[in-house]
């Protein structure tokens, strides 16, 4: 599969008075450019995904989300741009009209079918998949958020994009973990990695993290660390707080930013450098993971938040 736009993505510093005072220096590296539509972390992580659809005459991908997943849209439009049938398994119930992350997969061709939460919760239980072929015929399995081993081998290949001795520390926001793993297992021990979960009680992360890494390679790496502190009270919960930052920081630096996943990464990277948790000096690169289409919806549910 070659990517469908960037790659390497650039780069871009960021000029700022709160970092000039801390001497602390960021950069953050634009994934969000590599495509308008399979964004980000996305690209990374289903691409040896779909090579493998591809390899084994697989014409169909079947994956779970959540009403506004970044990941249903993205592997909607992949199916789309490589020739995949999709099919989309949402939790909860159908709500019409289609919020516009669904709108925008059904546009793409991906069936929608709904599960209740106490199904949802059973979704990778083997007898479940086997129902599911049994109902939609063949096809590959993408878990939810797209993390499994080949999301982790494609995320390790961001790394290689990078002159590593530059930095200090490589920050991204963390839904499945997978993205973070990559990052672990690209860096190879030789740099430290910040993951920040956007889920309340984020801790249990460091599991996922390590299955997934030992699932790549076998390893288990220790050059990371979870800040756990900048949910905002949760997975898609927020304050006027961090819409407030979001505006500034995209108004001021010209990069937009979503209000689930690197909203709130940039906001606490800039609380715990005026806080002086990095000591001056230090070399910041954070990921930039996509998730613009998430803003539509966002906007829709609860007002135009973010400009």
């Amino acid at each position: 599969m070659i990517p469908p736009n960037l790659s390497p993505t650039p780069i871009q510093p960021i000029k700022d008075p709160r970092l000039e005072a801390a001497k602390v220096r960021l950069a953050i590296k634009r994934d969000d450019l590599i495509h308008s539509q399979i964004s980000g972390n996305k690209w990374r992580k289903l691409k040896y995904n779909l090579q493998a659809a591809r390899e084994q005459g697989q014409q169909a991908l079947l994956t779970f989300g959540g009403a506004y997943s970044n990941h249903i849209a993205a592997t909607a439009a992949a199916g789309k741009e490589f020739g995949f049938r999709t099919i989309g398994l949402i939790r909860g119930e159908e709500y019409l009209p289609l919020n516009p992350t669904l709108q925008f997969a059904k546009e793409q061709g991906m069936e929608l079918h709904y599960l209740n939460r106490q199904d949802y919760r059973q979704k990778e239980e083997a007898e479940t998949l086997q129902e599911l072929q049994q109902r939609f015929g063949p096809f590959y399995y993408v878990p939810e958020g797209g993390s499994n081993a080949l999301a982790v081998k494609g995320s390790a290949e961001l790394v290689a994009e990078l002159e590593v001795q530059q930095y200090d520390f490589i920050a991204v926001a963390c839904g499945t973990g997978g993205t973070l793993a990559g990052i672990v297992a690209g860096l190879n021990r030789h740099r430290q990695a910040l993951g920040f979960p956007v889920l309340k009680g984020g801790s249990f992360m460091k599991a996922e993290v390590d299955k997934l890494t030992q699932a790549y390679n076998g390893e288990v790496y220790h050059n990371y660390q979870l800040i756990t502190d900048y949910h905002f009270g949760g997975y898609a919960k927020w304050t006027p707080e961090l819409t407030r930052f979001i505006n500034g920081f995209s108004s001021g630096h010209g990069v937009p930013l979503d209000p689930i996943y690197t909203g709130k990464l940039l906001y606490g990277i800039f609380d715990l450098v005026q806080k002086g948790w990095f000591k001056p000096g230090t070399r910041l690169l954070a990921i930039h993971t996509g998730g613009l289409q998430g803003i539509k919806g966002f906007n829709e549910r609860f007002g135009d938040l973010i400009v």
